[in-house]
């Protein structure tokens, strides 16, 4: 079975999610046939690569409350992750484009590492004191190389603002097409979807229920017919 996620660096609900999803996944019985796919959404795509500002004058200038409602809604989030085992820093995080990092996630995923570094981010973004933003290409470098990538890679990757472009714009077309008009989504096996961060007891009855309605394979019997098995292949008789 596969699960696709939807998600972005810069969404906290995305990184309490995760973290949701996976306490589901890690006690489903069938987690070992489960493939976990991560895609890229951007919620903030139209902001240049150098506009970086604080997190809470985003939230003020975004969605016009006060300095006072932004920061409670950091420190829920704060509380909100800390139950699920996260580290959260409430003040002084900051904000902007998050397009070069969706782009080594798909470098990531070309050599098996994309879970490792969309963690690392995570935990970079939201718990680290130093920005993911505002200190330019050697600070996502030195993230891809702590999860497992190699740093020529991810700089020539960061170099070519063309590569896995079009992979990101095409994870995030497919999302409009299959109604996902916000972050965390998750689709399984193409069948259900879970939107938002959601408890793990949803995940667990949305893992389950997906699993459950597997269809299994139908064969065609068109009669016997020569083939080859464990114990080897037929030989035609003369």
């Amino acid at each position: 079975m596969k699960v696709e996620i939807w998600s972005d660096i810069a969404c906290p609900w995305c990184y309490v999610g995760k973290a949701r999803f996976e306490k589901a996944l890690a006690a489903f019985p069938h987690r070992d046939r489960v493939e976990v796919v991560h895609r890229s959404f951007e919620l903030d795509p139209g902001r240049a690569k150098g506009d970086v500002q604080p997190v809470i004058t985003m939230l003020t200038r975004k969605y016009g409350m006060s300095e006072a409602q932004a920061q409670a809604g950091e420190e829920n989030l704060g509380a909100q992750a800390a139950a699920e085992g996260l580290e959260y820093r409430t003040r002084d995080r900051d904000h902007g484009n998050t397009f070069d990092m969706h782009r080594l996630l798909h470098l990531a995923k070309e050599h098996g590492k994309q879970d490792e570094l969309i963690q690392v981010l995570y935990r970079a973004n939201f718990a680290e004191e130093r920005s993911v933003f505002s200190e330019g290409d050697e600070r996502l470098v030195e993230l891809a190389v702590a999860a497992g990538l190699d740093a020529e890679d991810a700089r020539k990757v960061l170099a070519d603002p063309t590569a896995y472009a079009d992979d990101v714009r095409a994870d995030e077309r497919e999302a409009a097409e299959l109604g996902a008009n916000g972050v965390p989504f998750f689709v399984l096996d193409r069948t259900y979807g879970v939107s938002g961060a959601q408890p793990a007891e949803v995940f667990t009855q949305a893992l389950t229920q997906a699993w459950g309605e597997r269809s299994p394979l139908q064969l065609l019997d068109q009669g016997d017919a020569d083939a080859c098995g464990p114990d080897g292949c037929a030989v035609p008789q003369s």
